[in-house]
């Protein structure tokens, strides 16, 4: 054989080993920052009473604010996940507001830059085929809203939370914040409560089904900046929401913080669906908190996909306080190169007669860590309850990492509990069965982590289906061999 062919060869087998990283030109355009009002770097009591000054805060408001302070500075840091030691508060901005005035509810009234972002990532085409409505965050700053009439005319409240806070919502909001996630929760709740700005609020009044979904898209753009928005939604006795979050941001060579909190109550016989892609750029540490309880008889649903960020904690808990109440978790992860997503969810079942399904599918290539933990806790008032839990992970590669933590503690013996879990490699005999039948290598790979991930991708509305198997094949682009 001579040495052009030689050559040849070893330079085919190179292409072959190559993948390239996700393409993010969708995600990854940003704009201008000079026009922007923002805090200075670092979190002090002053920077505290800027933010709350600036939101025009109730009083108790700011007492919250700065207590949940307090308690950040005297709270450890978290010891036992993927390292954070990247991520200096003393270069992260807490509050960015963009160039432009108070929320607008009309679309042609918001700054083109800001508009064109939006429209670029597809809001608010989406709430114009088959949202019932949306909000939208740049930054630190909710900069359109809108719902439709005849959302509204059912007595549905959605709005920003902010602008729930100073009206006649003030008291349910108080009611409700930050009850289901305390600030001494752990160190980035108590960030949350200090330096909390934007997010959403919804209410839907008993017996009411809201039929097409609401959704809330959250865009940072600011390099070296916090995003700390809050959702509070609250489904009443016998009514149904199916709740909508996306999320992104561009890539810079700084560290960027996203540490949001999601409050979810479900009311006896009510259902909630709350679905989620984050796909935060890869500079991004992801420390974000979402908790729902459940009331007798209600259904809550988590479905959600992480694809995104450098580091991520993200545990969605359910909490089942009444009899019968139930909860479904399906989740997909994808950790590429230089990623380590630790992700999962946790269920305290508090009441009898109470269940909970989860079904997670991880998947991790080009050196990229992604572990799943899950959390299974049966108290000795939960007689009678079921838990079940399936989690099942695919390595693309021999250099990328995949772990599987479960942790059960069922305090009856009257409960039924199961886990199972799978971590495996893709087959190169089913890859070479593929390619037998016509599909490239890279095709045949890209099929395989699709089919892998489809039973929670098909779980998803279809737009955000459609956005997680695009993302799938991205990171799929490029043969291995």
């Amino acid at each position: 054989m001579d040495s052009n062919m030689d050559n040849n060869m070893e330079n085919n087998r190179k292409e072959k080993t190559v993948v390239a990283d996700i393409d993010r030109s969708i995600y990854d355009f940003r704009y201008s920052e000079e026009d922007a009002y923002k805090v200075d770097e670092g979190l002090t009591p002053q920077i505290v009473r800027q933010i709350s000054e600036e939101k025009g805060d109730p009083d108790w408001m700011r007492d919250f604010r700065l207590k949940s302070l307090e308690i950040y500075n005297q709270t450890e840091m978290v010891d036992w996940g993927p390292e954070i030691d990247g991520l200096d508060m003393d270069h992260i901005v807490t509050y960015v507001r963009p160039n432009t005035e108070r929320m607008k509810t009309d679309w042609a009234e918001v700054p083109e830059d800001i508009k064109d972002t939006f429209e670029r990532l597809g809001i608010p085409k989406a709430e114009r085929e088959s949202l019932a409505g949306v909000g939208a965050q740049y930054d630190s700053e909710l900069v359109y809203h809108n719902v439709k009439d005849e959302v509204a005319a059912q007595g549905v409240i959605y709005t920003d939370l902010e602008s729930a806070l100073h009206s006649e919502h003030e008291a349910m909001i108080r009611d409700h914040f930050m009850k289901l996630v305390p600030p001494t929760d752990h160190k980035f709740a108590a960030l949350h409560g200090a330096v909390w700005s934007g997010g959403s609020f919804v209410y839907v009044p008993p017996g009411v089904s809201v039929e097409i979904p609401l959704q809330s898209y959250f865009r940072l753009n600011a390099a070296g900046a916090g995003q700390f928005e809050h959702t509070l939604i609250i489904v009443d006795e016998g009514a149904y929401l199916h709740f909508i979050e996306g999320c992104s941001a561009p890539k810079y060579n700084v560290a960027n913080l996203h540490a949001g909190c999601v409050e979810l109550y479900v009311g006896k016989n009510a259902s909630l669906r709350y679905s989620t892609i984050e796909n935060w750029s890869k500079n991004m540490y992801n420390l974000n908190t979402k908790r729902a309880r459940v009331e007798e008889g209600g259904k809550m649903e988590w479905v959600s996909g992480s694809f995104g960020s450098h580091v991520s904690y993200l545990y969605p808990m359910s909490v089942l306080a009444g009899e019968g109440a139930r909860c479904e978790f399906s989740g997909v992860t994808f950790a590429g190169a230089g990623q380590n997503l630790d992700t999962g969810t946790k269920v305290l079942h508090a009441a009898p007669n109470t269940s909970s399904y989860v079904n997670t599918r991880s998947i991790s290539k080009g050196g990229g860590i992604s572990t799943f933990r899950s959390s299974v806790v049966i108290t000795e008032k939960a007689k009678g309850s079921k838990s079940a839990v399936s989690c099942e992970s695919l390595m693309v590669d021999d250099i990328s990492r995949s772990d599987t933590i479960p942790a059960m503690d069922v305090r009856t013996p009257d409960a039924d509990v199961g886990h199972e879990a799978r971590i495996g490699r893709i087959s190169d005999d089913t890859v070479f069965y593929l390619m037998s039948r016509g599909l490239s290598e890279e095709d045949a790979r890209a099929l395989i982590v699709s089919g892998f991930a489809d039973n929670v991708g098909k779980e998803l509305p279809l737009e955000y289906a459609v956005e997680m198997n695009n993302l799938i094949r991205l990171e799929m682009k490029g043969s291995i061999g």
